[in-house]
């Protein structure tokens, strides 16, 4: 049986600590459109096992110098990128201040790397990777292309893809008006991510419980 707490998560996940991001942008290109708006929520197991939200991060970010802004995204997320409103900061704040908790939570559970849980999640690795190498930032504590996809796993336990609809199956609340802000998404996707290690747990598929040989 495998410890509660921190050694659980270096044992459940393989070395890797699950954090939830999501990301808010101004286009499809993570080397060339900004990046407006990003998300954290890091996760742990509880005296029981079982899997839950942690620490929250959430900053507005500036768009970077030379930045490409597409109309038709501004149009979707309802984001005004050069609104003093917003409360931006510059890319590189942005990413130090986020990665400070993220690599505590990652030492305190022992874990080698952190891996990036997001919906669709290999878009959010681009523009965190691509806002990461823009800023120069030698202790980026994610894995450089492993993700854990949300998407993927809820079209696996809830035969659903979009984020809305995978929530509403597992019977997790979700105000669609409130959807595209990044620290909302973020939430509801950690919400998800959890339920579905949960579920599995809950189920018997973990622990492992190896079948005996037909031989």
């Amino acid at each position: 049986m495998s410890e509660p707490g921190p050694s659980l998560m270096k044992q459940r996940f393989r070395g890797y600590l699950p954090v939830v991001i999501d990301v808010e942008t101004a286009g499809f290109n993570a080397n060339t459109d900004a990046l407006l708006e990003i998300a954290a929520v890091t996760l742990e197991f509880d005296e029981e096992g079982w899997l839950h939200p942690a620490e929250r991060i959430h900053y507005h970010v500036a768009p970077f110098d030379g930045a490409n802004i597409e109309q038709a995204a501004i149009d979707f997320n309802g984001i005004d990128p050069h609104s003093p409103l917003r409360g931006a900061v510059p890319e590189d704040e942005a990413l130090k201040e986020m990665f400070k908790p993220i690599r505590k939570a990652q030492k305190e559970a022992g874990c080698q790397r952190c891996v990036l849980v997001g919906h669709n999640a290999t878009f959010d690795l681009g523009f965190l990777m691509a806002a990461a190498e823009r800023s120069a930032l030698k202790r980026n504590p994610f894995h450089p292309f492993v993700t854990f996809d949300t998407a993927a796993l809820a079209a696996l336990t809830l035969g659903q893809t979009v984020l809305i609809k995978a929530c509403q199956e597992a019977g997790i609340a979700f105000d669609s008006k409130q959807a595209h802000s990044a620290l909302y998404d973020t939430e509801r996707t950690a919400e998800l991510f959890c339920w579905m290690v949960n579920r599995y747990k809950n189920v018997g598929g973990w622990p492992l419980n190896p079948q005996p040989s037909k031989d």
